[in-house]
C-alpha cells in the first residue's frame, strides 16, 4: 500500500524541524566554550550561511589545521552529549 504524504503531515515535520534548531543554537550558546563555538559557527555556516573548511578556519584564527578539528571534535561530542541527555 502507498502512504501519500498530507499537507498535515508536512507542517508538523517543518514545526518539529524549528524545534530542533532553536534546542541546538540554545545547546550551542549553553554548553561550548567561545572558540569551540566559534569554530562550530564557522564550521557548518550558522552564522552567514556559507560553511568554511577548517583550513579557512585556521587561518583566520590563527591555529593549526589539527588544533581546529581537534576543537570541532571536541564541541561536536559535547553537543551530542547534552542533545542526547548522556549526562552520567
Amino acid at each position: 500500500m502507498d502512504v501519500l504524504s498530507s499537507d498535515d503531515d508536512s507542517i508538523i515535520e517543518v514545526v518539529e524541524n524549528k524545534i530542533q534548531v532553536k534546542k541546538l543554537y540554545s545547546k550551542i550558546d549553553n554548553c561550548l566554550a567561545q572558540r569551540e563555538k566559534l569554530v562550530i559557527e564557522m564550521r557548518y555556516g550558522l552564522l552567514d550561511g556559507k560553511p568554511k573548511t577548517q583550513r579557512e578556519i585556521a587561518k583566520l584564527l590563527g591555529i593549526s589545521r589539527s588544533y581546529v578539528s581537534r576543537i570541532e571534535k571536541r564541541a561536536l561530542k559535547k553537543l551530542f552529549k547534552e542533545l542526547n541527555n548522556v549526562n552520567k
